[in-house]
């Protein structure tokens, strides 16, 4: 097992790459989730007539 760890020498090499592509694929799987909820805050608060701003004053 300790040799499967330390990777032959590259386990800092090895264990980095995976964790940067670990980080990367939660990145592109939260943040088109965190776009959504953010578009669907913005949506409700444009038609409860509270962003007069966007709508020229008249809800």
């Amino acid at each position: 097992m300790g040799d499967f760890l330390h990777m032959g020498g590259y386990a800092f090499y090895v264990w980095t790459s995976y964790l940067v592509v670990l980080a990367l694929l939660l990145w592109h799987f939260l943040a088109p989730l965190n776009r959504v909820r953010s578009l669907l805050r913005t949506i409700s608060l444009q038609s409860d007539g509270k962003d007069a701003k966007n709508t020229g004053g008249q809800v």
